[in-house]
């Protein structure tokens, strides 16, 4: 049942005075556009009609998507707490489609949702909550961005040390103002200015919206308390990433099936082959869920970031980890994804092979046996990736020709790079 319907929205449309609509979507890289428009379009707006040319778009001209139609999804509709309060913005995000009404396959919503509505066919629902960590940094004094901390806090550590707490407190009231979402903790994390917020259980497209939201929110409420923040996996060489966990359970009937109390793991067959297909298609799915050149600086400095292909219950260098919950319930927490995934396109990519792990009964390699190393960059990712033809099928074989071409062109843009580390090494030798 929606959340609103489209008359009920605009009557809050009017009633608030919103002057402004802002419509978003995320484009094939988990990148956030925005397209705002006057409400007096707004009937235009909720009906699907606003347009967007495919040729701003990097991927969409290469599909031959060249005029996009962006239709809102009601249930997303928002007025953002941020905003004045006269002239008022409310935002919806959007599933992209052809002139026809189409959705289009290639959008990440569309891929994510038709995954877990193939789950749902056969009865499955997945609860999933991510954590997300995040620096806020200083700016100088033209409001630039810069990589200095003013802190020295370490792991849940609070005020006057974290020097974040104020801004991270008025995150979360405006998330809970806006009614995106409830947030089940936060705190500070183990590095200088690194934060961490969880959110509470959810299911479907839903949970992908909410980071899409959650890292809005975070961006511009930091701004306002004079900070910038990031979510870029390894934003300094001597402080540990960003990382965006994902935990994950699967349920029947309202049962979690990922439980056996009789099993001597507590762990059912469903969960064993779960983790066992996650863990076969890991290295390709390294390419979605650790998406840029940077996430692998993440991944070699260790602090805890997954480098090898194992599963464990107590091993926080695993990036599986096999926790349990209230009534001994278990949870597979997926602690590989960063900052930088696309969370539509990750949440797919994992539950599409832990499914598939469950359909054909993998065995589960014994725990904390290791398989092999992750790939070591992104460009070793991408090629696991090309090799994945099930992934592939996942993603749909048009998209996932046109993020390879993509990934595989910003590879070889960094390197081509001359970096400052090289500077520095070379420059007095030679």
């Amino acid at each position: 049942m929606a959340k609103f319907t489209e008359r009920e929205i605009l009557e809050m449309i009017e009633d608030e005075d919103v002057k402004f609509i802002r419509l978003q979507f995320v484009d094939l890289f988990g990148n956030v556009e925005k397209h705002c428009g006057d409400c007096r379009t707004d009937g235009e707006a909720l009906a699907g009609r606003c347009r967007v040319e495919g040729f701003h778009i990097t991927g969409m001209n290469e599909l031959g998507h060249r005029q996009i139609f962006l239709k809102p999804d009601l249930d997303t509709f928002a007025i953002l707490p941020w905003r004045p309060q006269q002239g008022k913005v409310a935002r919806f995000l959007c599933d992209l489609t052809d002139r026809q009404g189409n959705l289009l396959e290639e959008s990440p919503r569309c891929i994510l949702r038709r995954v877990l509505e193939e789950a749902k066919k056969e009865g499955y629902h997945i609860d999933l909550y991510p954590e997300c960590e995040f620096f806020l940094f200083q700016t100088d004094e033209e409001g630039r961005p810069t990589t200095e901390t003013g802190e020295m806090a370490g792991y849940l550590d609070v005020a006057p040390l974290d020097g974040g707490e104020n801004a991270r407190r008025d995150m979360i009231l405006t998330l809970e103002e806006n009614g995106a979402f409830e947030i089940k903790s936060s705190h500070h994390e183990n590095a200088p200015a690194q934060h961490e917020v969880d959110f509470k259980p959810s299911r479907g497209v839903k949970v992908a919206d909410q980071v899409v939201t959650f890292r809005s929110t975070v961006r511009t409420v930091a701004q306002r308390h004079g900070l910038h923040a990031t979510f870029m996996p390894k934003p300094r060489t001597d402080l540990p990433g960003s990382a965006m966990s994902l935990n994950i359970a699967v349920f029947r009937d309202g049962k979690n099936i990922f439980t056996d109390p009789a099993a001597a793991d507590g762990m059912s067959r469903e969960a064993h082959g779960f983790i066992a297909g996650l863990l076969e298609h890991m290295n390709g799915i390294t390419a979605i869920s650790n998406p840029v050149v940077n996430s692998y600086k993440r991944m070699k400095a260790r602090f805890y970031a997954p480098t090898e292909r194992f599963w464990s219950k107590e091993d926080y260098h695993a990036p599986i980890l096999v926790t349990e919950g209230e009534n001994r319930e278990i949870c597979v927490e997926w602690k590989l994804p960063d900052g930088a995934a696309n969370p539509y396109l990750t949440i797919a990519a994992a539950v599409a092979a832990g499914m598939d792990g469950m359909r054909q009964d993998k065995e589960l390699p014994p725990v904390e046996e290791k398989a092999g190393a992750l790939p070591g960059t992104l460009k070793e990712a991408v090629a696991a990736f090309a090799e994945d033809a099930f992934l592939r099928n996942t993603l749909g074989e048009g998209y996932a020709s046109m993020y390879i071409k993509e990934k595989q062109k910003e590879w070889e843009r960094y390197a081509k790079e001359v970096t400052d580390w090289e500077m520095r090494e070379y420059l007095h030798k030679f």
